[in-house]
């Protein structure tokens, strides 16, 4: 195992000067390996908070009509948009989409009764639209 970076910013700056030098021997390979692909992962936990948003702002418009506003409207629009634009640009995530979306509908879930003050069982314990649906601009659940 890898001494703990100390200052990372200077340790990134090293490592691509390196790569760019073919300094490959004198390469942090273990460090550098376990960053590539943190940077990896963050695409994909970037992707389930943005699924976990929409979803959670369709369980409130879905659950609460009387509050519906701008605001949940708008936020639900940002993510319809951002979303396929995240997948474009990242589609090797494509092949975990069911199980993103699964994990952020269930996280989404709690985020609705906790935002709400409804209790958790008023929302569907399984996602009730299909990720086509849910990205749907033309689709409002009632």
């Amino acid at each position: 195992m890898s001494a703990p970076i100390q200052d990372f910013y200077t340790w990134t700056h090293r490592q691509a000067k390196l790569l760019r030098e073919s300094r490959f021997s004198e390469l942090d390979l273990n460090t550098l390996a376990e960053e590539i692909e943190d940077m990896g992962n963050r695409q994909y936990d970037q992707l389930e908070s943005r699924f976990e948003l929409l979803f959670s702002h369709l369980l409130k418009w879905l659950c609460q009509p009387a509050f519906r506003g701008a605001s949940w409207r708008l936020t639900i629009q940002e993510q319809r948009r951002k979303i396929p634009k995240h997948l474009r640009k990242n589609p090797g995530l494509k092949s975990s989409l069911a199980e993103i979306m699964a994990d952020a509908y269930e996280d989404a879930r709690n985020s609705a009764a906790d935002e709400t003050g409804l209790p958790l069982e008023i929302f569907p314990t399984q996602c009730p639209w299909t990720g086509e649906q849910a990205l749907d601009a033309e689709f409002w659940p009632d």
